[in-house]
């Protein structure tokens, strides 16, 4: 390793401390190495890619297009990769994330198996103290977490799970081996995007799957495809003028989105327009009228269209109609897309199971238990979901200034200014965590966004011997209220999801999500750094660094 800092009774001593080695810490390493900083990055698995790295379960395939889901800041990356497909496969992106490893020489700063237990802010020495699970210290001015909002997997949280006699897997942490379905009884639960992917490919592939559905979701179909040269030479050509246009759009990407409201055009028309974006598939659908999130008759409209295409698909009346979603807005839960997803449960070894009218009871020895039956099974998949967007975090015991814990601060929900730093915790800095565009955004986009935002913070104190940095408690409070006001105007609370935390017993429910879009936060985050950041509060240069 190099550049990694000095040892001070025990403790290794650095500017910088990268948690994560997903999209945003490989490339907020890449940054902090270019401004000379001491820095290193510990990540819990063997390698780089986070979520990427992890999620190697069958079908596993990324929802946003390949063009958009990868790195904008070097142009000789962009024009050296090539993708294959319009949606690209996890082996794909992986790779990916291995030669971008590799062109920027990364490992030689990082410490894979490594997982942090314990933050403590030392207000005294204005640094913070970092203990691991094999008792390593860091002792660092600056921590980044970059632990992604999808990186704490739920798990199976079913009765009996630990005596099933079978294979159990979870999607989330997925073995590196291949697994074999054939011949086999596997049972799959849960049915939101992953459980989507799942079905359709063991399918093909097991004696009989039974799928496990509490909540339907809409899904609508990816219609992928390869790309042809041609396509790819032109993409490469008109990389910088597309990467502008995504940064300063809604989504972070370059899908079409209108501004044409779903009652401005007739019921024909509407129908015409509806019907193409099937045809097209992908996240056309999105973009298809203005008002989709925000009225509540025109998302009926387009919610009734899809459950129409889910009774043309399923051949049995019953199974469609359990397929069916209802009790909430279409896109208020994530956006699904799936490649045969309600075609599958055509095939007569795939049956559905109804879990709010015949729950799961516990898991057996041999199978799963219902309350009305028992399923004999050789292999349960746990397609469960995360603790999404505060879980990494709320899983290491993180104390600030004064001694107060993240756990207190977030005891009602995750609060932050721009979804980068909080109030109490000084020089703790966070990549793509709650508060920001998150899930509703592109991802390596915003990572990205927010990286070059940590580095011109530190950039400002160094430049004024500043030992530290962290919000005004009343611009972070100003930025929450923005943050609900503007949750409170669209549909996208209504749905319980991961979105809201209601997956996790006993977490508060809470939209903790900037909705107004990657392009209105990128412009609140550059006029903090424009201004001189006038929503935070500096610690005095004559603190004890």
């Amino acid at each position: 390793m190099t550049n990694t800092g000095g040892q001070t009774g025990g403790a290794t001593q650095l500017d910088m401390l990268i948690i994560g080695q997903g999209f945003g810490g490989m490339y907020m390493l890449h940054k902090a190495r270019g401004m000379g900083l001491s820095v290193r990055a510990i990540e819990a698995g063997d390698n780089v890619g986070g979520v990427w790295y992890w999620n190697r379960y069958p079908g596993a395939r990324c929802d946003v297009m390949s063009i958009d889901y990868c790195y904008s800041f070097s142009n000789e990356i962009m024009q050296d990769w090539t993708w294959s497909e319009q949606f690209a496969a996890q082996p794909e992106i992986l790779a990916y994330a291995n030669y971008v490893a590799d062109k920027l020489d990364l490992r030689r700063d990082v410490q894979f198996n490594t997982r942090a237990t314990t933050m403590r802010y030392d207000d005294a020495r204005a640094l913070w103290r970092v203990e691991t699970e094999g008792g390593e210290v860091f002792e660092v001015t600056y921590l980044v977490m970059a632990t992604g909002p999808l990186s704490v997997p739920k798990g199976i949280d079913v009765p009996g799970a630990d005596r099933f006699a079978g294979e159990l897997y979870l999607s989330g942490r997925w073995p590196h081996h291949t697994v074999d379905f054939a011949g086999k009884r596997v049972g799959v639960i849960g049915t939101g995007s992953t459980g989507i992917q799942i079905v359709p490919v063991v399918a093909q592939q097991a004696q009989a799957l039974t799928v496990f559905q509490r909540t339907p979701s809409f899904t609508l179909p990816m219609r992928n495809r390869k790309l042809d040269a041609a396509y790819v030479a032109q993409i490469k050509e008109h990389y910088p003028q597309l990467r502008a246009l995504a940064r300063n759009s809604f989504t972070g990407g370059v899908r079409a989105i209108t501004s044409r409201p779903l009652f401005s055009v007739s019921v024909a028309e509407r129908e015409r327009l509806m019907s193409d974006a099937w045809d097209r598939g992908g996240l056309e659908f999105l973009g298809l009228f203005s008002d989709l999130l925000f009225n509540q008759q025109a998302n009926d409209i387009v919610a009734d269209f899809v459950r129409r295409k889910i009774a043309e698909t399923v051949h049995d009346p019953k199974t469609a109609a359990v397929l069916t979603p209802h009790g909430y807005p279409i896109f208020a839960r994530r956006p699904c897309l799936d490649s045969g997803y309600y075609e599958a449960f055509n095939r007569d070894n795939v049956t559905l199971v109804d879990c709010l009218t015949d729950p799961i009871q516990e898991i057996t020895a041999t199978g799963i238990r219902t309350a009305t039956a028992h399923i004999e099974l050789d292999v349960i998949i746990g397609a469960t979901g995360y603790d999404g967007l505060t879980g990494a975090m709320m899983a290491v015991d993180i104390t600030g200034r004064d001694g107060r814990s993240l756990r207190e601060k977030w005891a009602g929900g995750a609060q932050s200014y721009l979804g980068l730093m909080m109030e109490g915790f000084p020089n703790l800095f966070m990549i793509a965590g709650a508060n920001g565009p998150s899930a509703l955004a592109n991802f390596v986009l915003l990572n990205e966004q927010n990286a070059d935002w940590i580095c011109d913070c530190i950039d400002h104190l160094r430049t004024h011997a500043l030992p530290g940095i962290e919000p005004r408690p009343e611009a972070e409070s100003a930025y929450m209220h923005k943050v609900v006001a503007i949750a409170e105007q669209s549909l996208m609370p209504k749905a319980n999801t991961w979105y809201t935390g209601t997956n996790i017993a006993g977490k508060p429910r809470f939209f903790p999500i900037f909705a107004g879009g990657l392009n209105k936060y990128r412009e609140m985050c550059a006029d903090e750094v424009a201004n001189g950041f006038p929503g935070f509060v500096t610690t005095p240069a004559d603190v004890d660094a």
